[in-house]
């Protein structure tokens, strides 16, 4: 049994022992209450898909400008058991797909304890961004919902607990948690004998929140939070600097406690240790004020890649500044959201380790989502944060790296209901890319990346007997030298319901 396999397991057992008895009690109404989807998918268009018909849908996506999927996915929340202290939850969510980067996606497969407000979760399970609009932000630098989700085992207080009582002015909500990135024979085929690929990677996360205020009693409201992650161990493949061309990175139980505090190095770091693993994060913000039938948020995300900008030494240049307001009820527009991302700075574009003629560090050069041993912050071929960093997918070669990590980028989000059952979303962003600062572009490359989508209900027509279906319909493009010019359009439709009450 693995150092993982154990910690699972030690998990699972310190949850059962908590109530024996009431946890039984739990198991025997797991039948009740599953809801069910089905959905096939399929888009049309050029030779690539354009920015926003591929970007934050978890993964489930494809560049291709020809793909489609049918899914099928049966689910049970544990909000089903809310009266309850114990609670079960659980997913199985499978995809067949055509050119995608598999044909075959276990999209969701997972199982969820609940003691209160004390959750376990094993599995791979689709989570929103924190602090964002699911359906108007161009998403979370660190953890995002552009990759597909990534199997794991983690403690969790999923809702804001009460720190204060009753009053519930000061709430707290977060995570812990490993897990094992599910892409290496994919990577491996991707990069051939070309390119370096890392095979066996785990992962870590982790996450906490405080929440100053309460919006039933007062209108403005403080959210802030640490978002910390990394990816270590596995074999690289591919590298030049071994004569048998690959490198191990055991794993042992000090390197899951180096990368929970940015402790340790790699094998490769010789005089100059830095962190073991691949280590990056976001310090994130947002400030509400609601009004009577409105509601106005600015909200602030820090990005930071190991220690060089984790804290102030080199200035908070770099992050996502965004504004979202929710409309007074009217038939034109319901939300709209405002992004400026910039990460041009990076620390700077100097760096130096220290030596006897001058011993002074610099830092510099952060190459945000890049990594030299783990091919950097994605999970088959996608940004794990925030789509904007050009995923590899996009590359078209065999270079499993993010090419244009230094750009900056206005984002624009507007979503309204101007009929019963039907919504609309409008994404607009305007993006320049300067490439990173190893291999600068010759000349900044732009990009205008558009999306009109609709989306029908038909449980508006009340007089219509198959209730659940929905249908959706989307055009986007790309216009710009970044990821070319794109064209295409998405048809979705779908049936959901409960298969149990």
């Amino acid at each position: 049994m693995t150092f993982l396999q154990k910690k699972n397991a030690l998990a699972l057992s310190f949850l059962l022992c908590m109530g024996t008895g009431q946890a039984q009690n739990v198991f025997s109404s797991a039948g009740h209450q599953i809801g069910y989807k089905v959905e096939a998918q399929s888009t049309v268009g050029g030779d690539r898909s354009p920015l926003w018909l591929n970007a934050n849908k978890h993964g489930l996506s494809s560049v291709s400008g020809n793909n489609g999927y049918f899914r099928a996915a049966v689910e049970r929340s544990t909000a089903a058991d809310s009266a309850r202290n114990w609670r079960l939850g659980y997913g199985l969510d499978l995809v067949a797909a055509y050119d995608f980067t598999s044909s075959v996606v276990a999209q969701q497969i997972y199982a969820e304890l609940q003691y209160k407000k004390l959750r376990l979760s094993v599995g791979s399970k689709e989570r929103p961004a924190m602090f964002k609009n699911p359906e108007l932000s161009s998403g979370s630098l660190t953890l995002g919902t552009n990759a597909r989700p990534i199997p794991q085992v983690r403690i969790e207080v999923p809702e804001y607990l009460s720190i204060t009582g009753k009053s519930n002015w000061l709430a707290i909500k977060g995570h812990f948690g490993y897990g094992h990135l599910t892409d290496g024979d994919w990577r491996a085929d991707y990069a051939g004998s070309i390119s370096q690929y890392t095979k066996g990677i785990f992962y870590h996360s982790k996450a906490g929140y405080l929440r100053v205020g309460n919006e039933e009693k007062f209108p403005l409201v403080f959210e802030g939070g640490l978002e910390w992650a990394g990816t270590f161990g596995g074999t690289l493949h591919n590298y030049k600097e071994s004569p048998t061309g690959t490198l191990d990175m055991e794993v042992g139980p000090k390197d899951f406690f180096d990368i929970v505090w940015g402790g340790g190095s790699d094998a490769t770091d010789d005089i100059y240790a830095n962190a073991s693993g691949n280590i990056l994060g976001s310090w994130m913000f947002s400030l509400s004020y609601k009004g009577k039938d409105w509601k106005a948020r600015v909200y602030y995300d820090h990005f930071f890649e190991d220690h060089s900008m984790m804290f102030f030494q080199y200035g908070w240049l770099d992050g996502l500044l965004g504004v979202e307001l929710t409309l007074p009820k009217n038939p034109v527009a319901t939300s709209f959201v405002y992004e400026y991302n910039n990460t041009t700075y990076q620390s700077g574009p100097l760096y130096h380790d220290f030596t006897e003629a001058i011993p002074d560090q610099v830092s510099a050069i952060d190459n945000y989502y890049n990594h030299g041993l783990f091919q950097g912050w994605q999970h088959w071929g996608q940004a794990i944060g925030n789509p904007l960093f050009t995923s590899p997918l996009y590359n078209g070669t065999t270079d499993l790296s993010f090419t244009g990590n230094r750009f900056k980028a206005h984002h624009f989000g507007l979503s309204g209901s101007p009929l019963p059952g039907l919504d609309y979303r409008l994404l607009y962003t305007y993006m320049a890319n300067w490439g990173t600062y190893y291999y600068p572009y010759d000349e900044v490359r732009y990009d205008n990346s558009f999306l009109c989508e609709l989306h029908y209900d038909f449980r508006a027509l009340k007089r219509m007997s198959g209730k659940g279906w929905s249908l959706g319909l989307a055009f986007s493009l790309d216009r710009g030298t970044q990821i070319g010019n794109n064209t295409g359009f998405q048809f979705t439709l779908r049936k959901s319901g409960l298969l149990t009450k």
